[in-house]
């Protein structure tokens, strides 16, 4: 089935069909997203990261249904106006959710990097020159700094 063929067949589905489907999705997201954030914030970084791919597929499968209804919207207001306020309560949860997550996500890439920097700092501060040189000071030879250690911002 053609992607255009799929978008016809969800812009037919009845109305509480498609909220219902949509409202699923949305449900599916937001319970993901807080796993997520749960995770993140008792410092489970691996274990979160693990769930990218279905919280991609949510996110994809849930602006799917978010598109159909938009189309659609004159009708299902028509046919179900409660079906479209309960949504929209969902969708301000989502909204809700995602700030979190982000504010969570921000703060943890935020210590990773702090953390990092300050182990590259303190390894290339062990491995300086500590005698001193002919103007009596203690010289530092850039070649004997930390090597090696690099920060990944891509969190």
């Amino acid at each position: 089935m053609t992607a255009a063929a799929r978008l016809a067949a969800l812009d037919t589905l009845p109305a509480g069909d498609l909220c219902s489907r949509a409202e699923t999705a949305l449900a599916s997201l937001v319970n993901v997203m807080n796993q997520e954030t749960m995770l993140l914030r008792a410092g489970h970084l691996r274990q979160a990261s693990e769930l990218t791919p279905e919280k991609t597929r949510l996110a994809q499968e849930y602006v799917t249904f978010a598109r159909a209804i938009q189309r659609e919207t004159k009708r299902i207001v028509a046919e179900a106006p409660q079906l479209m306020d309960r949504l929209r309560a969902g969708h301000e949860s989502l909204a809700t959710q995602m700030a979190e997550n982000l504010r969570v996500l921000a703060t943890a890439k935020t210590v990773t990097e702090d953390v990092l920097t300050d182990v590259a700092r303190m390894v290339g501060q062990n491995n300086r020159t500590k005698t001193y040189g002919t103007a009596g000071r203690v010289t530092a030879d850039p070649a004997s700094s930390a090597k090696g250690i690099a920060i990944n911002r891509a969190l």
